[in-house]
């Protein structure tokens, strides 16, 4: 029954993951900057997930990260001359370079991520039960 907790506790993990990068990208949706202080917007990010034959036995499986990808998409343009970071000059001459995150993508991921966080509770929670109605039997 261990391995059922360690299964549960892996997709815990994951989804929390998954969690900090919707976050990530909804706190940069205006950034057009990079960590190193480039005029480059923000590349929206996701997780991949693989199996982890690690965690389980019999046949079962956990998960775990196996990447953060940037998603690539292009950025959505915005008329701000006055911006520090403006275009001097080229076809987008005024124009701002920002994130292309979209809201309700991000909102609908992160709804997703936490049901399956309480998925995942709630698993250990009915593995946790079993285990002790086990032990009143035996006892």
């Amino acid at each position: 029954m261990l391995s059922a907790i360690d299964i549960s506790t892996s997709g815990l993990v994951a989804q929390r993951m998954r969690m900090i990068q919707i976050s990530n990208n909804i706190a940069n949706v205006k950034s057009t900057r990079n960590e190193r202080g480039e005029s480059v917007p923000y590349q929206p990010k996701t997780v991949v997930f693989q199996a982890d034959e690690g965690q389980g036995g019999n046949g079962a499986a956990g998960v775990k990260v196996s990447s953060i990808q940037a998603l690539p998409v292009e950025p959505i343009w915005r008329n701000d001359p006055s911006h520090p970071d403006a275009m001097k000059e080229g076809p987008h001459k005024g124009q701002v370079a920002m994130p292309n995150i979209d809201m309700m993508t991000e909102f609908t991921n992160a709804l997703e991520a936490a049901r399956s966080y309480e998925a995942n509770l709630g698993a250990m929670d009915i593995t946790k039960d079993m285990e002790h109605q086990t032990l009143r039997i035996l006892a």
